[in-house]
């Protein structure tokens, strides 16, 4: 895509910025600059303002002082951890309410047309006008892509792991993490100049989340990113903002460089901490060995003023990733903790989840002929889209639902459980420390505080009782409570939706010690990757194996078609000039043709020695070869031609913005000509992709 170049162009100015709640400051005196395509994490501890700064720079919070300035016509979008969400309207018509501006205006040009065809004053000046008012309603109609956004609705659904078969079912029947989705699809289709997205891989599985990135890394403009996903943040930002002590540090570097940067800091800060503390001893020592001695007033005199004058370090917050867990000790369970052989679980068609597939006898099959063995020690990770049947098999396992086929629990295995509804367990009577204070032992219970410091309780939370603590708090509480019990199998679903990234880092160092057995239901890359050995894939209603880690898995799919966004605003850049003004070129590569082309090698052709291919098996596939390439050039031709046209359309859009451009009625008629030629554009290049995905 080309677009008009205003290079490191400024889209949010935030200037001097202060918040209190309380009469307590949360932050202040805060400023920074948003440019445009700037990728910015932010990043802090729990509580240190990030949602609140992002709804500061939505308009949704005023500050205590300071303003957020932003150019006129600037738009920003704004996705929270938790909104109000409709469940009237289906998956498509809910997520077309993001062109509603479009179908409203598609409204009013039919309401003229209808006029203009009912009337007979042609003559009128009544008359003349509303046919001007036609004319630029429907030439602003085409400026806007006309009706040309279903495809791109429904790519950005299944992007976000939506089937073909939810687009008509009413939101009314998903869960909230799924209604979730599609408030963010509907964000995205928006295209805001200013993207801040808070959490917003909360609910999304891997596959998802590696569409997502893909999408933001292509087509989003500036991006400011609340995320406890460290690889998500990794691999969409190029910037860190952290909040700490009140104030704020701007780094230019991605989050892992940032983690670096930021203990050299804190080093820093301790050093010259250390020595302002010494300066003071000696200072208040001098004061108060010569305050009463007349011959050393003025120097005591001196020495107090010198002591005012001095302002206090302030250190970052305590860093309690450097904080050790281990499981309390455990029995030894059988060599075999878990064996399961044809397991098949099917519910009525009326209970059906997203994703779920079909079964011929008016059941939903979730999965069927599952067949895994797992050794006692063994740590695996269930991946998969929700609704692929990784919580469903966890609740045969648990014993939770009956199903067909056989699962045996090994001898003297002892499980362990942790899902969401854990926290509906815990005693609403006790306090924070009481309810950990039951369950641990020896050592552990002279560090309660350390390990309750290290999953976000801070000293004014842990007197506090089970019943007045949000959702996440609880889950996180159910999650130290479980650490300190003595089981040798784990099962953990989703164990990390409310940690933070130090809490995170805490909770998988304890299970990487952990000798037990453990289950992990998990979207979390970065969790995953060097705690499991053997990950179990869900899909299609099948489990598969795979031996090696998250990464080996994600690599080893990497070559399986997946829905892919339109090449606007992508791959790298490079200044251009065309028709004497300068713009910027977004160069979208090629998708999926080097994997199609890894993922199906034409075979190796032998002699009489064995492992020879047929003749007929050959030409097939010297065939789709041929296939294959044609459909790769016609992506490729078709790339360069949405390319080049949507060049040709910023420029014609940028002449028909002045006055002059205004009033030239043939640059409306070559718009909606190459408007029109990049719609067929796309469209080939859509038929294409999904042609050579189809192989």
């Amino acid at each position: 895509m080309y677009f008009c170049a205003a290079k490191n162009a400024t889209m949010v100015s935030v200037e001097h910025l202060s918040i209190e709640f309380s009469a307590r400051p949360l932050f202040t005196d805060v400023s920074f600059v948003v440019n445009d395509r700037d990728r910015i994490a932010l990043t802090g501890k729990n509580g240190a303002g990030k949602s609140t700064l992002m709804k500061m720079m939505a308009g949704l919070q005023a500050p205590t002082a300071g303003t957020v300035n932003k150019p006129r016509g600037t738009t920003i979008g704004y996705l929270p951890q938790v909104m109000e969400l409709s469940g009237e309207r289906t998956v498509m018509d809910e997520t077309l309410l993001a062109f509603d501006h479009i179908r409203e205006l598609q409204k009013d040009i039919e309401q003229m047309k209808q006029e203009m065809a009912s009337r007979t004053d042609y003559e009128t000046e009544n008359y003349m006008a509303l046919c001007e008012r036609y004319s630029h309603a429907e030439e602003h109609f085409q400026m806007m892509g006309g009706m040309n956004f279903r495809a791109e609705v429904e790519r950005t659904l299944q992007g976000l792991g939506f089937e073909r078969t939810d687009f008509d079912r009413p939101t009314r029947e998903l869960s909230g993490g799924w209604r979730m989705r599609i408030e963010l699809a509907k964000l995205l289709l928006r295209q805001p100049d200013v993207l801040l997205l808070d959490e917003p891989t909360n609910h999304l599985d891997i596959q998802s989340i590696q569409w997502l990135e893909q999408y933001l890394m292509q087509r989003a403009g500036a991006l400011i990113l609340v995320s406890h996903d460290r690889a998500f943040m990794n691999n969409v930002t190029t910037r860190t903002i952290e909040i700490t002590c009140g104030r704020i540090w701007d780094y230019k570097v991605k989050y892992d460089e940032y983690v670096r940067l930021r203990a050299e800091r804190r080093e820093q800060q301790l050093r010259a901490y250390e020595n302002q503390q010494k300066e003071i001893a000696d200072l208040k020592d001098f004061i108060e060995r010569f305050r009463y001695k007349p011959t050393k007033a003025v120097q005591v005199q001196e020495r107090i003023k010198q002591l005012n004058r001095i302002i206090p370090i302030e250190v970052d917050e305590v860093d309690n990733s450097s904080l050790h867990l281990k499981f309390p000790p455990c029995q030894r369970s059988g060599d075999f903790p878990l064996i399961i052989e044809d397991l098949r679980k099917a519910y009525p068609a009326s209970t059906n989840a997203v994703g779920c597939p079909a079964y011929s006898r008016g059941e939903h099959e979730v999965i069927s002929h599952v067949n895994l063995t797992i050794r006692r020690g063994e740590k695996v990770a269930f991946v998969g889209r929700n609704g692929e049947g990784k919580s469903t098999l966890v609740k045969c396992i648990l014993g939770e639902i009956p199903f067909e086929g056989s699962l045996k629990v090994g001898h003297n295995a002892q499980i362990g459980y942790f899902a969401q509804n854990q926290a509906q367990l815990l005693d609403p009577e006790l306090t924070v420390f009481d309810t950990i204070d039951r369950v641990a032992t020896g050592d552990i219970r002279t560090r309660i505080r350390d390990i309750l410091g290290a999953f976000m309780f801070g000293s004014d939370a842990i007197d506090k009782k089970v019943k007045v603590l949000s959702g996440g708090e609880r889950s996180r509480l159910a999650m130290i409570k479980l650490l300190l019990q003595p089981v040798n199998f784990l099962i953990l679903d989703e164990p990390t939706n409310h940690l933070d990234l130090q809490s995170k880092d805490v909770l998988k160092e304890a299970i990487a010690a952990f000798d037990g057995t453990v289950i992990v239901v998990s979207h979390d890359r970065q969790f995953l990757d060097g705690l499991v050995s053997k990950v179990y894939a869900f899909a299609g209603g099948r489990v598969r194996e795979h031996l090696g880690g998250i990464y080996d898995w994600i690599r080893e799919n990497s070559g399986r078609p997946t829905p892919q966004p339109l090449p606007v605003r992508g791959g790298s850049s490079h200044l251009q000039d065309v028709g004497g003004k300068m713009f910027v070129k977004e160069v979208s590569p090629t998708r999926n043709t080097q994997s199609a082309k890894d993922s199906s090698p034409l075979p190796h052709r032998e002699g009489s020695g064995g492992g020879s291919v047929s003749s007929s098996s050959y030409e097939a596939q010297k065939a789709l070869s041929r296939q294959r390439k044609k459909l790769e050039k016609a992506i490729s031709e078709a790339e360069t031609e949405i390319t080049e046209t949507e060049a040709v359309i910023h420029l014609l859009e940028d002449r028909m913005s002045t006055p002059e451009g205004a009033a030239d009625t043939s640059l409306y008629e070559k718009h909606a000509r190459f408007k029109a030629k990049l719609e067929d554009a796309e469209a080939r290049w859509l038929e294409a992709s999904e042609a050579l995905a189809a192989l």
